[in-house]
């Protein structure tokens, strides 16, 4: 169970999630040299996932929505590796910081991510095509026409 505290009562926007390990050496709040296989914060394995993605299936193909806000085509990679594992992964940056600033908040997150779809039997891997719009990644792989197995009719002596 997460426990949920509120800084601000009166800043709906104020709220934040509660670590029980923040702290400990093994926990997901901080990195220990006891334990250096853990991820250092949270933020950092939620960035690590931070990619929204929708599949759907259309008739015609298979088709990968991606919310990727603020960032460049250039900074998303689309891959397809062993033929039948779409990955799509790029790099969000973090903002740069001028001595003049004061942060309130920081919720935007940035770093790495990486997400990888196994494709169906039926996907044409070597005809995908992706492209962006408005921080939105668009791939669309292609569906092999599934062949009806052929009926033949036997004719019953007798």
């Amino acid at each position: 169970m997460s426990l949920i505290r509120r800084s601000n009562v009166f800043d709906p926007f104020s709220l934040d999630l509660w670590d029980p390990f923040e702290g400990f050496p093994f926990g997901s709040g901080s990195r220990s040299s006891l334990f250096p296989s853990f991820p250092r914060t949270s933020s950092e394995t939620a960035a690590f996932a931070s990619a929204r993605i929708d599949w759907k299936e259309t008739p015609e193909a298979h088709v990968f929505k991606a919310d990727v806000p603020g960032l460049k085509k250039e900074e998303v990679k689309v891959e397809v590796e062993d033929g039948n594992i779409l990955q799509i992964s790029g790099e969000r940056n973090k903002e740069q910081e001028e001595k003049t600033d004061t942060w309130h908040r920081v919720e935007r997150s940035s770093g790495k991510f990486l997400r990888r779809f196994r494709l169906p039997e039926n996907a044409k891997s070597e005809q995908v095509r992706a492209s962006m719009e408005n921080g939105v990644l668009t791939v669309t792989v292609p569906k092999q026409e599934v062949k009806e197995p052929e009926v033949k009719s036997i004719q019953i002596s007798g």
